[in-house]
């Protein structure tokens, strides 16, 4: 990917989740949520402070992490859905697991 967030900002690649309960049941897409994890991708070279220093991001590429259920705006980079969020938008890391947080309870 050809894309360099700005000031504070991150691309991420929403992961989705199943389309099945842990019982079996189906789950239209209709009745699906907007995912609330998601794969950094992209991230900027940090937040420009009023003294003009640069502070880098606690996030950086390849993490997995959490977002608020209406950060970021979304965006379409050759067929594929993105997510540019704020660092601040970002709730939280996931650490030590590869599978979306759905699927594991």
């Amino acid at each position: 990917m050809n894309l360099r967030p700005l000031h504070d900002r991150i691309v991420v690649k929403p992961i989705e989740t199943s389309s099945s309960t842990a019982g079996g049941l189906f789950i239209p897409d209709s009745s699906k949520e907007k995912p609330h994890e998601a794969r950094v991708v992209a991230v900027s070279r940090g937040k420009r402070l009023d003294d003009g220093s640069v502070t880098p991001l606690d996030v950086t590429v390849g993490d997995h992490i959490l977002y608020g259920k209406y950060a970021g705006n979304e965006i379409k980079l050759a067929g594929e859905d993105y997510l540019i969020v704020r660092e601040d938008e970002v709730l939280g890391v996931l650490e030590g697991t590869k599978a979306p947080v759905a699927e594991l309870a």
